[in-house]
């Protein structure tokens, strides 16, 4: 060579693709001799067919094939030198520069070619010092695979292990990266259960990883602190707890969340095991301090073990998806002022059938002794859904220290408009004596009580901005059998057959009181709104006709049973309530809200001085049956229907109560004369001697007697040879005349006389 080469900073390999037609390929680097190429093709090494050119030149050269490879083969150049030292220096020699240039050049040659193959070999990164890279013994390696310990330093593992297949047939060999991967666990990310560390941050990631990749994750056995709150998103495939979460994180956060809000509906999560406890307790006044929120269920089922300490136990919420058709099943919830949420945050999010399984809603003695207390509440964001429906709750227990205490402890607090929520097999022990607080428009709720302290106080309180009733508490501690069926206390079947002509001009009704919005005079107490009869009635065939302004009630005693249910047959009437205290003096809209009803409004109409309903009752409203609920200072009260401005036919009317009561049905008394159709009155008499074939006579008083009634007259003492005989001669008096039949004086002793008047 004429000058030596010069060897650039010039990887030493090349790579071709072949096209099928070339055959002379470029190699960039330079060589020193044409052997000093190495060739493959598909990853064979290739040594004949084919000639190198360019060997010296600073620039490469070309490699030909003799037959072009084929199209899509993968073609390697690189160089290889022979690992000799071709040069020796003599003592005392002549040192040659060109013979120097080339030992050199050589040298950097070799030293690019282990560079190259340096770039391709697993190593340390240059951030990293230390560690044990030594292959162990032959022996002790041979059939092991090669692998790294928990630190990093080499280590050996059996073959076995490299795959995994379960013992059945069509089992498929698995790595054990993968079988590891197939569920997630806390510790897998650091997390270490040991009641100290705080496992937040590692308990996130792993949650953070389920996620991502769909799994499932374990938290195993242990106390996992966190100083951080806990999401576990929606995507994730669900969790399983058989330790506890300790929350040591600041007020105002939901300990865990489990699934996400917004838009999303989390569908058929598996959530298991769950303990979530609070490391101090909360102060119970703000509610964001959560143990459990649970986002956007749809069919999913859900096991609750333990929360413990906070404002809201567990919340169930319907964000802007609903909450529905899931199960959850309750442990031990414990000294948080609601044990359970049931709440929507939005117009659409729902929260409706759901079945609850149990729970031991509980507090100690010493816990906010003067704070109130609820096991379960349902309630509504501002602007929330509130018509919570059909959910049911099978064998809570209550244990909330409140009897006989300053405070208030109730197992349900009902804050929406729920309908047909259903409560079973409860236990109550040391509660008030509400099993429920209704302060909205709940109704249709069914709360069986198996057992409870309290005896046989058990009812529902409703608040004064509750606007429905009719929801039933059964106590099956208190004969069960009985209750189950409703007394029916008073009925008219028939109100044509029940019709009383009073007079000439007004007609009255059995066991019926007739009302009138417009009450002459200046009336005020129960006696005048109860009126006998009235005019503008129609019978027809099967009922009566009640024009605008008239209306027909039953008149009851309220001073113990305080709730009726009124069922009509008619068309299109309005229910009606009118309300009485103590001395039978009217109750107005000034004595506050007397009472409330249970599928509509009640409104105070000031000139009839009733409370009278919003809507007409027909079965389309499902508002026929009707349940009316009276303050406690009503004593008595007028319920029935009446229609104000319209004309419509009635045909029948039954009243029922609560069959723990038997409340009196007040008619036909001196002082309330209405609904009957007997009238009676007597006289003590001293018959004056009456001469044979003569007669005497004597008026008795006898309120509402009108000519034409049927009348019998009768003497208390023996009357042989006279005859009593009795007619209306006024209206309101009955007048009896003795007649003496005989051919003798008769000379009766003092005695009775008794009148009676029967109307048509």
């Amino acid at each position: 060579m004429a000058e030596h080469i010069r060897i650039g900073d010039v990887a030493p390999r090349v790579h071709y693709v072949a096209d099928g037609t070339q055959s002379a390929f470029v190699f960039p680097f330079p060589i020193f001799e044409s052997d000093d190429i190495e060739l493959h093709v598909d990853g064979l090494h290739i040594r004949t067919g084919y000639a190198v050119s360019g060997a010296g030149n600073s620039d490469g050269g070309l490699l030909t094939f003799a037959r072009p490879p084929a199209k899509g083969a993968r073609v390697v150049l690189r160089r290889r030198l022979v690992m000799e030292r071709v040069t020796d220096y003599q003592p005392n020699g002549v040192l040659r520069a060109k013979t120097l240039n080339d030992e050199l050049d050589r040298q950097m040659a070799a030293l690019q070619e282990l560079r190259e193959d340096h770039s391709g070999a697993l190593r340390q990164s240059p951030g990293e010092a230390g560690g044990q890279f030594v292959l162990p013994l032959r022996s002790a390696r041979a059939n092991r695979l090669l692998g790294f310990d928990s630190i990093g330093n080499i280590a050996i593992f059996p073959r076995g292990e490299a795959t995994l297949s379960a013992p059945f047939p069509g089992a498929i060999p698995r790595t054990v990266e993968d079988k590891l991967a197939e569920r997630l666990s806390a510790r897998d990310f650091g997390a270490t259960g040991d009641g100290v560390t705080d496992d937040g941050p590692a308990l996130q990631a792993a949650m953070n990883a389920a996620a991502a990749s769909g799994k499932h994750l374990d938290i195993g056995e242990g106390t996992y602190r966190t100083t951080i709150p806990l999401t576990l998103p929606g995507a994730a495939a669900g969790l399983t707890m058989r330790g506890a979460i300790l929350y040591a994180g600041l007020g105002g956060e939901a300990a865990l969340t489990l699934g996400d809000g917004g838009d999303t509906r989390n569908r058929a999560r598996l959530y298991q095991g769950l303990r979530v406890l609070r490391a101090i307790l909360s102060s119970w006044e703000d509610e964001r301090d959560i143990g459990i929120l649970i986002r956007n269920q749809d069919s999913g089922l859900i096991d609750i073990r333990q929360v413990e300490n906070f404002t809201i136990g567990v919340q169930t919420l319907g964000v802007e998806r609903g909450f529905e058709d899931s199960v959850v099943h309750l442990g031990r919830i414990v000294d948080n002022r609601y044990g359970l949420d049931v709440r929507t945050a939005s117009a659409a999010g729902w929260n409706t059938s759901v079945r609850y399984y149990g729970g031991h809603f509980a507090h100690s003695l010493a816990t906010y002794p003067e704070k109130d207390r609820y096991g379960i509440r349902l309630s509504a964001a501002a602007g929330g859904y509130v018509a919570h429906n059909r959910h049911v709750f099978d064998g809570p227990a209550f244990e909330l220290q409140s009897r006989d205490r300053p405070m208030d402890g109730i197992p349900f607090l009902i804050e929406v408009n729920s309908r047909a929520v259903i409560a079973r097999n409860l236990r109550m022990e040391g509660c008030d004596p509400y099993v429920a607080r209704h302060t909205a428009g709940a109704q249709d709720h069914v709360y069986e009580v198996a057992w409870a302290s309290q005896g046989y106080a058990i009812g529902i309180d409703y608040t004064a901005t509750a606007t429905r009733v009719g929801s039933v508490v059964r106590a099956m501690h208190q004969a069960a059998a009985h209750r189950e069926f409703t007394r029916s206390i008073a009925q008219v079947p028939n109100l044509r057959a029940a019709a009383i002509r009073w007079n000439a001009g007004q007609t009255g009704f059995e066991k019926l009181a007739c009302l009138s919005s417009n009450v002459t005079g200046s009336p005020g107490l129960l006696q005048h709104f109860a009126l006998p009869a009235q005019d503008s009635y129609v019978l027809t065939d099967r009922g009566v006709v009640l024009t605008g302004g008239r209306g027909l009630g039953f008149v009851v005693d309220a001073r113990h049973c305080k709730e009726f249910a009124l069922a009509v047959d008619a068309d299109d009437p309005r229910m009606v309530v009118q309300c009485f205290g103590a001395g039978n003096a009217l109750l107005t809209a000034d004595h506050g809200e007397m009472v409330r009803a249970s599928g509509m409004s009640l409104t105070y109409v000031p000139g009839a001085r009733w409370w009278q309903g919003n809507a007409d009752s027909n079965d389309t409203g499902l508002t026929r049956l009707q349940v009316f609920r009276l303050a406690p200072q009503v004593q008595t009260a007028i319920i029935g229907v009446v229609r104000v401005g319209t004309d419509y036919e009635v045909r029948s009317l039954r009243l029922a109560c609560d069959p723990a009561f038997s409340p009196t049905v007040l008619y036909g008394t001196p002082e309330l004369p209405h609904g009957t159709r007997d009238l009676k009155a007597e006289a003590v008499w001293d018959v004056p001697s009456i001469p044979a074939g003569g007669t005497a006579q004597i008026n008795i008083p006898c309120p509402g007697a009108w000519p034409g009634d049927f009348v019998q007259a009768a003497f208390s003492l023996s009357t042989t040879g006279i005859l009593f005989l009795a007619q209306v001669g006024a209206q309101d008096v009955i007048t009896v005349t003795a007649w003496n039949r005989t051919a003798a004086p008769v000379d009766l002793a003092p005695g009775t006389v008794r009148v009676r008047a029967v109307k048509s």
